[in-house]
C-alpha cells in the first residue's frame, strides 16, 4: 500500500528535514491539522508538522512506523501504527498507536492520533 496514509508515516523515520518534508507535502495537504497525545495544542501547516516529526527521528534514531491495519467508515480511516526499534537496553520494541484520519482528495487533511489501541491489556 503507497497510499497517502503510508507515505505519512514513512516521514516519521527520515532524519533529514528536507527529505522529510517531501514525504509530507507527498501526503498531506497545506493545511493539515494534527493532533496526538504528545501535541499540546492542535498542530496546523506541514511546516510545523514537519518539525514535530522531526522530533520524533531525532528521539528515536533508527525507529520506523509502519500501518498495520486500515479500516474506513463514512470517509474516515482508522489507522494502526506499530512504531518500532531498539530500546535503551538494546532489544526490540514495538509501541502501537491508532490514528483516525479524514482526507480531501488524495492527501490527509486532518489526523487525531492515540496512544495504544482502546484495548484494556
Amino acid at each position: 500500500m503507497s497510499d497517502c496514509i503510508t507515505i505519512f508515516f514513512e516521514a516519521w523515520e527520515i532524519g533529514d528535514a528536507d527529505s522529510r518534508l517531501a514525504k509530507l507535502i507527498a501526503s498531506v495537504t497545506e493545511a493539515i491539522s494534527y493532533d496526538d497525545p504528545r501535541t499540546p495544542e492542535t498542530i496546523n501547516g506541514i511546516s510545523a508538522l514537519n518539525n514535530y516529526v522531526g522530533m520524533f527521528s531525532a528521539s528515536a534514531p533508527g525507529w520506523s512506523a509502519k500501518v498495520v491495519k486500515t479500516d474506513v467508515v463514512v470517509g474516515v480511516t482508522r489507522v494502526t501504527v506499530a512504531f518500532g526499534g531498539k530500546g535503551a537496553d538494546g532489544s526490540e520494541q514495538i509501541q502501537l498507536g491508532q490514528y483516525f484520519v479524514e482526507k480531501e482528495g488524495d492527501r490527509i487533511s486532518r489526523m487525531v492520533g492515540f496512544a495504544g489501541t482502546g484495548q484494556q491489556s
